[in-house]
């Protein structure tokens, strides 16, 4: 019988061998992220991009992570997922919160209890209105995190985790990484985002986004858009507080993964 320490333990693994903790967050995060209680209702992190036959398996915001991050994952869910150990749902968040504990981020609690979709029926009707646009900017930021629940500072704790990864052209339409140490999870999203300049220019995809010339890292528009008031002061809170940073990021990070749920358990 499969324990959790060593599930665990095998997820640790994967993240230092295959360097896969970005894409793991990235997968949480869009199975979570589609929740939605304004004009648009519905959604949970439920696995549902499982399935490429249709729904959230084939939205383009998802590209890479039906095939990349659940390839990745493919030996750990065979193990435990498979088996009823554990859903897939729940494996997802507890992979993202490994991947962030291991970068050097803050150690997120995970509470068990998602439900997998059984199929991709049960995907929302689209990423339109649920997922953000990577070429809008803070009104856009706000019609997409205000009906999950978040105000200004959420946002700007949520944008937080790109101070990890890197934006693929043939996925996202957009090219680079966010920070200089894209597997290190800290506060340098923001430290860099307040101290470089950043130069427009078109990806190869034909989408615009920004570049510092001395490092090459990028920041997109929504990115830049938090230097805005009063996204700003949370900005400036932030770089100069990693510890802040991490607390803040825990608590917004956890009511995320857990929107569309009000019985999760502490343990498995």
């Amino acid at each position: 019988m499969p324990s959790y320490d060593e599930l665990v333990s095998d997820l640790k693994s994967l993240v230092a061998t295959e360097n896969c903790g970005p894409i793991l967050i990235r997968l949480s995060w869009h199975d979570a992220g589609v929740y939605s209680s304004g004009k648009l209702t519905g959604g949970c992190p439920n696995a549902a991009m499982r399935f490429t036959d249709g729904g959230e398996g084939t939205f383009g915001a998802n590209a890479g992570l039906p095939t990349v991050a659940l390839s990745l994952l493919k030996p750990i869910t065979t193990k435990y997922c498979d088996s009823g150990f554990i859903s897939n749902a729940d494996m997802w968040v507890l992979a993202a919160n490994v991947a962030i504990e291991a970068m050097g981020g803050p150690q997120i609690p995970t509470r068990f209890g998602r439900v997998d979709a059984a199929s991709s029926a049960q995907s929302v009707e689209s990423q339109g209105g649920r997922l953000p646009d990577g070429d809008k900017g803070a009104d856009h930021l706000r019609d997409i995190f205000g009906p999950k629940g978040f105000d200004d500072k959420d946002i700007v704790a949520l944008s937080g985790a790109h101070t990890v990864g890197s934006c693929h052209a043939d996925r996202s339409g957009f090219e680079g990484a966010w920070t200089e140490e894209p597997l290190v999870f800290d506060n340098a999203y923001f430290v860099e985002m307040l101290k470089k300049k950043y130069d427009e220019e078109t990806t190869s995809a034909g989408n615009p986004q920004f570049r510092n010339p001395d490092s090459g890292t990028i920041m997109l528009i929504p990115d830049l858009a938090l230097l805005q008031p009063p996204f700003r002061e949370y900005v400036e809170l932030y770089a100069a507080d990693k510890a802040a940073f991490f607390d803040d990021f825990t608590k917004v990070w956890t009511k995320l993964q857990e929107l569309g749920y009000s019985d999760l358990r502490d343990s498995l």
